[in-house]
């Protein structure tokens, strides 16, 4: 026990560290920084590059990695966020996912995606004391955190330039018109936030032994997670909220297995957005009104197509796999996949205004749901079709029926929570899904006793079932309850007013997406065959969210173009597999940039 005691609190340092930054960004700018776990991966692989290959020692590898890290938050902040203000803070919270996109694959391509051992900077097993073997560098991680954390609690109290952060986080405007450099200080805190990410990374190399360039994405989610619980904006929740999960992390793995891990962290995540959403020391604030509430759309609307166009434009989709070979037929099989998840999103990240981080967990319920009913039940595919998507509509409802509540980043943040404790059931729901394992020897999909086997006959079903979704989601928009979400979506308080239950319609527009996602999912394991909780991560969310932030968030028929782009495009022209997710960041930052209403849409 003590020994388990002991590694929470390494973890939970290592979390309080990068939750810190994380707090100190939000509150000074209100944007959630989910770059933040990148730079913890920038950090570790820096230190094993100089460790290893140039044999540097930690006083040198630390203040590279200094360095470095506060170059990557400044450019952050200069080159991606500050061109932002003035829009919706949800803009620039999607601008750090592509950030952070980019920086993982970077690290990828740049020093390769296998595990290795990280150097021996510092001893690591040289003590024991009670029966619990540390080293020199878990003393020194612990050290450094609690004198990193002292000295911005000092920094922020008592600094000139800390009494400007605390002045700039809480009004901007005020502190603006008192002859504060606003923009630099904004520039600091991202500096600050980055530099505590890096270093974080080395500790965390240290403490695990081996490390990957994708470690840092999962550090930085869960020190978000932290960041929540203890309350974003606030320094001491951090803390507190970082090592109380780092504890709670090494308890339940040690009595759960590491199975558990993500349904512990996200299920805690869950929990408190429920109980109390601003953090165990957050401010007060009315969740209906906080800086993240609003759609990221900009002033855009959707393009109309006329009834003839849209008719030209289905019969041209319904031919294409007449004419398309297995290569091609298999790449469209994947654009209309992921198309029809998108279409779906458009109800509730659109229509409705609240964007959804966490698709890929209706897309795994309902590619489980679909395998185990054709295959344990022997339900015909079209009816698991259907099912599939009921039962992702289903689970999505009642994950996040108590977070219709809130608003903005809030339920964002409970989204991302939702789909991985939903992948996170799947994988312990072993004698039904059969784990990490995964299912295999799934049959194709059969209509009317018609098996289709090849690959073109696939594409033909995907696009049939695309060109349904379609409909039905422009029906939904043209009829009343279509206006209600837009009216929702635009502005919420005035739709509040008018006595329409707000919350209500968003979960009514979010369970229609998980709908979609849900098929989407079923026509996925019946043409892989094969599927596994792996699939369905973060990376599969930030897709579909990005499909229709390049195609229009408003706009269904962009949601189709954002997928043959986004798709189709790096599989036509063979890029390399490790470059898409560099290339999904870039195009997600140009088009916030430069384009923020789509490409399928036009500015009013």
């Amino acid at each position: 026990m003590i020994d388990t005691l002991f590694s929470g609190l390494i973890h939970g340092s290592a979390y309080a560290l990068v939750a810190v930054g994380m707090s100190l960004v939000f509150g000074v700018t209100n944007v959630a920084n989910f770059a933040q776990g990148s730079l913890v991966a920038v950090g570790m692989m820096i230190a094993w590059w100089l460790g290893s290959s140039l044999g540097w020692g930690i006083v040198p590898t630390l203040i590279a990695v200094i360095v470095v890290s506060a170059i990557l938050g400044l450019v952050l902040n200069v080159a991606v966020i500050s061109p932002l203000e003035g829009r919706k803070p949800i803009a620039a919270l999607l601008a750090t996912i592509g950030v952070g996109q980019i920086l993982d694959n970077g690290l990828q391509i740049i020093f390769g995606p296998q595990t290795r051992p990280f150097p021996k900077l510092l001893a690591t097993y040289n003590y024991q004391l009670f029966g619990v073997r540390f080293g020199t560098s878990d003393i020194v991680m612990v050290i450094i955190a609690v004198i990193s954390m002292l000295a911005l609690w000092a920094f922020l109290k008592y600094g000139r330039i800390g009494q400007a952060i605390r002045a700039t986080s809480q009004d901007p405007e005020a502190a603006r018109q008192m002859g504060i450099p606003v923009k630099s200080i904004r520039n600091i805190s991202f500096v600050i936030g980055a530099v505590l990410a890096g270093i974080s990374g080395i500790f965390v190399g240290l403490f695990n032994g081996n490390i990957n360039p994708t470690n840092g994405g999962t550090i930085g989610m869960t020190a978000f997670v932290a960041a929540t619980i203890g309350g974003l904006g606030s320094i001491p929740g951090a803390v507190i909220g970082g090592i109380a999960l780092g504890v709670v992390e090494a308890l339940g793995i040690s009595w759960f297995g590491d199975g558990a891990h993500d349904l512990i962290t996200f299920g805690a995540l869950l929990v408190i957005l429920i109980l109390r959403p601003q953090g165990l020391l957050g401010k007060n604030i009315d969740v209906k009104t906080e800086p993240l509430t609003g759609t990221f759309l900009g002033g855009g609307r959707p393009i109309v197509l006329p009834w003839w166009g849209n008719v030209l434009g289905a019969v041209a989709l319904l031919a294409t796999p007449f004419f398309f070979n297995d290569y091609l037929s298999g790449v469209g099989t994947q654009i209309a996949i992921y198309a029809i998840a998108a279409v779906g999103l458009t109800l509730i990240s659109g229509s409705a205004g609240q964007t959804i981080l966490g698709m890929a967990g209706p897309f795994a319920v309902g590619a489980y749901a679909s395998a185990i009913l054709t295959m344990q039940l022997k339900w015909p595919f079209l009816v698991a079709l259907l099912a599939a998507g009921l039962i992702a509509a289903l689970a999505a409802s009642i994950l996040t029926f108590p977070v219709w509540k809130l608003a903005g980043h809030y339920v964002a943040i409970a989204t991302i929570g939702v789909g991985y404790v939903m992948v996170a059931i799947i994988r312990l729901a072993e004698p039904l899904t059969k784990g990490s394992l995964g299912i295999q020897g799934i049959a194709f999909p059969s209509v009317f006793g018609q098996s289709l086997y090849t690959q073109q006959m696939q594409y033909l079903l995907d696009v049939v079932v695309l060109i349904i979704a379609l409909i039905i989601v422009s029906r939904v928009r043209a009829s009343h309850l279509g206006h209600v979400f837009e009216a929702v979506g635009s502005d919420q308080d005035a739709a509040e007013a008018l006595s329409i239950r707000t919350s209500a319609y968003k979960a009514l527009a979010y369970a229609l997406a998980a709908f979609f996602a849900g098929l989407a999912g079923s026509l996925l394991a019946h043409q892989y065959t094969y599927i596994d909780p792996t699939i369905f991560n973060v990376n599969m969310s930030l897709l579909v969210l990005t499909i229709i932030v390049m195609g229009g968030m408003n706009s269904p028929l962009g949601a189709v173009l954002g997928a043959i782009i986004l798709i189709g495009g790096p599989e036509l022209l063979r890029f390399a597999t490790e470059v898409r997710v560099l290339l999904y960041g870039v195009l997600l930052i140009l088009i916030i940039l430069f384009r923020p209403q789509g490409l399928f849409a036009k500015k009013v």
